[in-house]
């Protein structure tokens, strides 16, 4: 791919801007408002000169309700050999677009699984899709020379193809990002009145579930909007688990023995079902979850103490999994938990410790 056009410079369209760019094609971009075009270009991710004639391959970066409108336009004025977007939601716009004249056969709908809850071009980075699926829906007609293209283009922004029907893919999404969005927010919208002694207790627990509720509501009102019932039908599960979880969790208030284990009993049910969900999410680099050992270190709030760490890791010959920091309430201080092998965790734990760093067991 030698020439591409990126209609829509927010977060998704500017990372892949800047990941085709980083890798030789010539990007040139295009957005509604002028400012972003311009931070998107200032970032290096491509020219605002509006190519001299049709590219290889237009990205559509736009929200979902606007996607068939704008590709069928794109195709009228013959832009592009190949036509894709990077909407959430896959059916309704493959849909519109071949009822508003449009041609399946130069156009493919993908979906890259990667976001962060800041959104615009400054969010952007050019390693955003690196080893995250990416999911390709090709309608029927779609031609054999188009699924080629992106799929060069997945591969320049390092992603891991996917192939899926835009239905099976709509209904997916609902369960693993949709839903998980509107939960999030849930639970962050009781905090809005809570006592503020409440929120001060805080930690790490309530603040994994409640990141994503930081993401912009305006683009989440356009994505759901476009794929309302599988959410729906998703959430009327999650609902009846609730009222479920309620009625045992009344039980065990209650003087009644039997009650209060039947309580408990339905309660356990439902963490246990959550631990057998959980162990089915993929785990580092898309492989099968792997249980890593916690070397927890005590950190003061310094700069360089992370590097400082991490660099005294590699010096014992230890590989960091992940990450985790926790922030001690009202102190300039902190929790690091390296999550290593289990074979290793003790050896990290005995260097750490020789190299002045407190251990906490």
């Amino acid at each position: 791919m030698r020439t591409a056009l990126v209609i829509g410079c927010g977060l998704i369209g500017t990372s892949a801007a800047l990941a085709l760019t980083a890798r030789g094609v010539r990007v040139h971009l295009v957005d509604r408002d002028p400012d972003q075009r311009r931070t998107a270009s200032a970032l290096g991710a491509g020219s605002e000169d509006p190519p001299t004639g049709p590219v290889e391959l237009a990205l559509v970066a736009v929200p979902p309700a606007q996607i068939a409108t704008t590709v069928a336009e794109l195709q009228r004025r013959g832009a592009a050999r190949a036509y894709v977007d990077v909407g959430s939601v896959k059916a309704g716009p493959a849909r519109e677009l071949v009822e508003l004249g449009g041609d399946p056969t130069s156009y493919l709908g993908t979906h890259p699984m990667a976001g962060r809850e800041r959104s615009g071009p400054l969010a952007a980075t050019a390693d955003l899709f690196e080893g995250r699926p990416w999911v390709l829906t090709p309608h029927q007609e779609t031609a054999t020379e188009v699924v080629n293209l992106v799929l060069e283009l997945a591969a320049l922004c390092r992603a891991v193809p996917v192939m899926m029907a835009p239905e099976a893919h709509d209904r997916a999404v609902a369960l693993v990002s949709h839903t998980p969005q509107l939960v999030s927010s849930l639970v962050a919208a009781r905090l809005r009145e809570a006592d503020e002694a409440a929120v001060r207790l805080c930690g790490q627990g309530i603040r994994d579930v409640t990141r994503i509720a930081a993401s912009d509501p305006r683009m989440w009102v356009e994505i759901l909007s476009a794929n309302p019932g599988p959410v729906a039908d998703v959430l009327a599960e999650v609902a009846a688990d609730l009222d479920e979880t309620v009625r045992s969790l009344r039980a065990l208030e209650s003087a009644d023995e039997a009650k209060r284990e039947a309580g408990v009993a339905g309660v356990e049910a439902l963490l246990r079902r959550g631990n057998a969900g959980r162990e089915r999410v993929p785990g580092k680099h898309g492989a099968a979850p792997t249980s890593y050992e916690t070397v927890a270190v005590s950190i003061t709030d310094r700069p360089g103490e992370l590097a400082r760490i991490f660099a005294d890791a590699g010096r014992a010959g230890v590989n960091v999994e992940d990450v985790r920091i926790e922030h001690a309430t009202g102190q300039q201080s902190g929790l690091v938990q390296l999550m290593v092998e289990p074979s290793a965790a003790p050896a990290l734990a005995a260097a750490l410790g020789e190299r002045g760093w407190t251990i906490r067991r």
